[in-house]
């Protein structure tokens, strides 16, 4: 899907890096159909040491030589790097964003009517190739680009198709998702600490059981519960310590987690849109 098509990455941050790894280790590309751009050299320089890819300050330049563009840049600057880019004819190019809270409508509107966008929430764990990203199609968006959007993508972990207003939502939940599993991890790791464990060895049990827990998941196909269940033998040692758990409201408090981490995304959200739209303070 991706042979032969030149890519742009605008922005040479963690998960730009996440994405071109992916995309060369699983050979789904040549380094030579990828351009990254960045106003940092520094970063430049490293993405062409590592991965002998082309680079450039040139944003535009980079953009209008290829059929996809991946802007990975902060929402900050969205509306500056839209403005220099001057896609007038970019109707049959493929722009897909991984800025947070910024609608695929300011995309459009940033830079011209029948723009096609697709816009990408990842997580962290892309970095090592595990993460999961949910995509939401803009108008326009082919079978074929949206297939091609889903195979950048799939070349760091899963991929889950979601309408654009369920991403505040994936926001709050896989978003933020790996620094609740990460404190879990601390806090598992201490538990075996305080009973005696060295650190290193309680670290490496705790996070090996939560990998190989969220891979039963994953490749069993069976309900959280039910595996739970499994462990939990009647009377036993885990039964005990989830009862610990349930009387600490374990459940309900990651629950909460996730409900306020997405309320606060919508909050930005509207913040965000408030503040493209406002007209420039000229009171002097």
């Amino acid at each position: 899907m991706l042979k032969g098509k030149k890519i742009a990455i605008i922005g040479a941050g963690n998960m730009a890096e996440a994405i071109v790894s992916g995309l060369l280790k699983k050979r789904l590309v040549n380094a030579g159909q990828i351009c990254a751009t960045d106003v940092d050299t520094q970063r430049l320089a490293h993405f062409r040491r590592i991965f002998k890819i082309r680079v450039s300050h040139d944003n535009h330049k980079a953009a209008t030589s290829s059929d996809l563009v991946l802007l990975a840049i902060k929402p900050q600057v969205m509306n500056e790097v839209l403005g220099g880019l001057d896609l007038s004819r970019s109707g049959r190019r493929l722009i897909i964003t991984v800025a947070a809270g910024v609608p695929i409508a300011a995309i459009i509107s940033g830079l011209h009517p029948g723009t096609r966008v697709v816009r990408a929430m990842p997580n962290t764990p892309a970095v090592v190739l595990e993460g999961v990203t949910a995509l939401a199609r803009g108008p326009g968006v082919t079978a074929e680009q949206f297939t091609m959007a889903q195979a950048v993508f799939e070349a760091m972990g899963q991929v889950v198709v979601v309408d654009e207003s369920h991403l505040d939502a994936v926001t709050g939940l896989s978003g933020g998702g790996p620094a609740y599993v990460y404190l879990f991890i601390e806090a598992l790791a201490d538990g075996g600490v305080k009973m005696g464990l060295s650190r290193a060895h309680a670290q490496l049990l705790a996070a090996q059981t939560v990998l190989g827990a969220a891979k039963m998941v994953i490749e069993t196909k069976q309900h959280p519960g039910v595996l739970k269940d499994q462990v939990a033998s009647p009377g036993g040692t885990t039964i005990a310590g989830l009862h610990r758990l349930e009387e600490g409201r374990l459940r309900g408090t990651v629950v909460s987690a996730v409900e306020n981490a997405t309320l606060r995304c919508q909050e930005l959200r509207q913040q965000a849109i408030v503040s493209r739209e406002s007209p420039a303070d000229s009171s002097g």
